[in-house]
């Protein structure tokens, strides 16, 4: 059903869709799609640690929007439902201005999405009884239903996300299977079909706007992708695949987070930690007290490792205990992989699933059923990755080089036996040597507020906004959630959006993303006459405050926030009016990061930069050797960084074109044929990395993890246009802001992002800039 709003997933340094389509950063197994997606972030993007699993959510097959991911496993899903309410006192089933996301529990779920889906049934039907080829009569009525269906259900994903227990997945199980049969309903109806057919048919066609010819366009291959076209028996198989492809990602997605909430490492003795910075020893201690530990401190202990992002990130790059680095990294990259959270084999299901749909669809792989939805072709994505990845190799190789030199000259005894726990730990030490940047040391200069008041600024100076506190305005999950009014520069509201900043491992998705909760729409207008506001959510899992300290960031943190909120802004600054197309909804995959990483950009510009970087307690500048020691370390180890992303993606699309379910390669035979010729540092053999890539297995991403590489010779191009103006030019950065967001921004999915892309820029994108900005352009050359 990206046949409606083409991508919905939550977007992620990385949006997520109604059946399972995408978070974000787009999840899906493909069925009708009319969902949006959530957005992930890329796993080991600039922040890195803030993306390692940015999963999207549910993989709903309708793609209205996107959500551009050790505590013991939660209990079974057979736990006693708790007692559920009438549907009478059921706040899912209430008109309401913001979600009522403080009082929805596990008992609303079960009776309010069977009551909300037999009136959507009632309202489908009566819209194929009396559907006309009009606006009026076709997509007003059918975005009515799906907007409901994917507003409601959104709550309850959400929920799920940021606040798991075992009634919530235990009730969401109950009626995903009712949720899909209704979104694969609404996708193979040929009512509904014929009707989009008749519009693109009719003599009226050359007046419509270009949003509504997208609209339509969209919707008729979206609905051929969803199976409109098949007969009878064909078309039952396709719904049995779509049904379990749904369960099999949401049971991948369970899975990977059991895995790695279920491992904890009690530490009683400081020496196995040594090296460890204060703010991870803090968290170690705030996890331990956690657990049950009450006299647990930073100091003195016992503290207690995960596999949390912040965590794991702390021990790889600063613990001197090599074995203490070892078996936190081989728990790391075996989650999920053995016992019963082992998901080999529901990989391959899924594998061998969307080959069956991509043969019934009349494709040759699952592939090019993703690419009919995409800029790029399953051809021009491989051509991209391979000219990325000549470019990338020899700067890699040399960066290995560097580490083994550097950790030789440190009397290191693993210098001529590097692997991969030792990566993190000496290439951070090696950063710290040649720049002399501790980024420990620099969490002091980047508060939670101060970099928010930047980031604010930033926006008001490129797109005339304004932001502003609106707590209390509407409900929230969790206390630390903060709630924001963006206004206009006439200071009228123009949309709102949701901040849940920091980590909690117990009950909350590890990664990055944002997704939608409304989105600008005429037709859903709360008074007759404007446009209903789009409202969004940020979700980050950074380190949280530790005593009476303010959440004190790394630098990978405030990128990571910086990447998100170009995702809200391009769901909150749209102009588009119709809601199947406004904001994120209708934008390719492999554009819609586009936004998000263009923010990441401006962490390097100096007066953005300073205006964040005061120190917490002194309001002491960030000196400015260290800004031009950190301008200058971004480049570093940048071919092995690419590298890695390029492993990801080339893995990603061999699996959905050349891998044969079943055949004499298994997924890790095909893992480490693609990792020869994408890492320099010879595969760790029992990797099993795969059991836990919930982009492309929980999330959107699956043949459309290039998406995050193509996206970036896009952002980083665009960007350019800013560099080309001149950076220290107020008035030139003002005037490219506004271009940017009456194109980038405003526009939505109401036009060919290439179309968009050359407006703003003048030209068709080239990768020079992104090669230029990581420092590989000669070698490209």
């Amino acid at each position: 059903m990206n046949v409606l709003m083409a991508t919905r997933f939550p977007l992620c340094r990385s949006i997520q869709p109604l059946l399972k389509r995408t978070t974000h950063s787009r999840l899906y197994s493909k069925a009708p799609k009319h969902f949006p997606q959530s957005h992930s972030c890329p796993l080991w993007s600039s922040s890195f640690s803030f993306c390692l699993e940015a999963i999207h959510k549910s993989t709903a097959p309708l793609s209205f929007s996107r959500s551009f991911t050790c505590s013991s496993v939660s209990a079974p899903s057979m736990a006693t439902p708790p007692l559920e309410e009438t549907p009478e006192g059921n706040p899912l089933l209430k008109d309401f201005e913001f979600p009522p996301f403080d009082v929805v529990e596990a008992k609303h779920v079960r009776p309010g999405i069977r009551v909300l889906l037999k009136k959507l049934e009632v309202d489908l039907e009566e819209l194929e009884r009396t559907v006309e080829p009009s606006w009026p009569k076709l997509v007003e009525p059918l975005e009515r239903i799906l907007d409901r269906l994917l507003v409601v259900w959104g709550i309850v994903n959400h929920l799920k996300a940021v606040k798991d227990n075992s009634d919530l997945r235990s009730a969401i199980e109950d009626v995903q299977a009712e949720k899909v049969k209704f979104l694969l309903r609404v996708g193979q109806s040929k009512p509904i079909y014929n009707a989009f057919k008749a519009i693109r048919q009719s003599p009226d066609w050359q007046t419509l706007s270009d949003a509504r010819k997208r609209i339509v366009e969209n919707q008729i291959k979206e609905a051929v992708l969803a199976g409109v076209a098949l007969e009878d028996d064909k078309r039952e198989q396709f719904n049995e695949i779509e049904q379990e492809l749904e369960k099999l990602s949401q049971k991948f997605g369970e899975n990977v987070l059991d895995a790695t909430k279920k491992f904890e490492k009690l530490i009683t003795d400081k020496k196995e930690i040594e090296g460890l910075p204060a703010t991870a020893l803090g968290l170690a201690a705030q996890s331990a007290v956690s657990k049950g530990h009450e006299n647990a401190t930073a100091e003195n202990g016992p503290w207690v490792i995960t596999l949390d992002a912040p965590s794991y990130m702390a021990v790889m790059q600063h613990a001197q205990n090599r074995s203490l680095r070892e078996e936190v990294y081989q728990a790391y990259v075996k989650r999920a992989s053995s016992g019963d959270l082992d998901n080999t084999e529901i990989i391959d299901q899924i594998l061998k699933l969307r080959l069956e749909k991509a043969k019934l669809l009349n494709y040759n792989n699952y592939a090019e059923v993703s690419m009919a939805t995409k800029m790029a072709t399953v051809d021009k994505a491989e051509e991209l990755l391979e000219k990325l990845r000549r470019a990338s190799w020899d700067p890699a190789v040399q960066d290995l080089e560097d580490l083994k030199q550097f950790s030789k000259s440190q009397g290191a005894p693993e210098a001529a036996d590097l692997t991969h726990w030792d990566m993190g730990f000496w290439s951070e030490r090696l950063r710290e040597s040649k720049f002399d940047i501790n980024e420990e040391e620099l969490r002091p200069y980047f508060s939670l507020p101060k970099v928010m008041d930047g980031l604010f600024n930033l926006a008001k100076t490129l797109f005339g906004i304004e932001i502003e506190p609106a707590d209390g305005l509407a409900p929230v999950w969790n206390k630390d959630v903060r709630f924001y009014r963006v206004k206009d520069s006439s200071g009228s509201p123009t949309a709102y959006f949701y901040f849940d900043p920091y980590s909690r491992p117990s009950e909350k998705r590890q990664g990055a993303w944002m997704d939608e909760v409304f989105a600008r729409s005429r037709v859903l207008s709360h008074d007759g006459t404007t446009a209903r506001l789009p409202i969004a959510h940020m979700v980050c899992n950074q380190t949280p405050p530790v005593g009476d300290k303010p959440s004190l960031m790394t630098f990978r943190e405030v990128e990571t926030v910086f990447h998100e909120f170009g995702h809200a802004l391009q769901h909150m600054l749209t102009k588009q009016d119709e809601g199947l197309v406004a904001g994120i909804r209708g934008i390719e995959w492999d554009a819609v990061e586009l936004p998000s990483q263009f923010m990441e950009n401006w962490c390097y510009h100096r007066e953005t930069l300073m205006g964040i970087a005061k120190h917490f307690e002194t309001g002491e500048s960030l000196p400015e050797d260290i800004y031009l020691k950190l301008v200058a370390a971004r480049t570093f180890r940048a071919g092995s960084l690419s590298l890695r992303q390029l492993r990801f993606a080339s893995l990603d699309l061999e699996l959905h074109t050349k891998y044969v379910p079943g055949g004499s390669e298994s997924i890790y035979d095909v893992d480490r044929r693609v990792s020869e010729r994408t890492q320099v540092l010879p595969p760790f053999p029992e990797d099993r990395f795969l059991c836990s890539f919930s982009h492309i297995f929980a999330g959107g991403y699956a043949a459309g993890y290039y998406s995050y590489k193509w996206a970036e010779v896009l952002s980083a191009d665009a960007f350019s246009a800013f560099e080309d103006a001149g950076l220290d030019d107020q008035k030139a950065v003002k005037e490219t802001g506004k271009r940017f967001r009456e194109t980038i921004l405003a526009l939505g999915g109401g036009k060919a992002p290439l179309e968009v892309f050359v407006q703003f820029r003048g030209r068709e994108p080239t990768p020079d800039a992104l090669l230029r900005h990581n420092g590989l352009l000669p070698v490209a050359a």
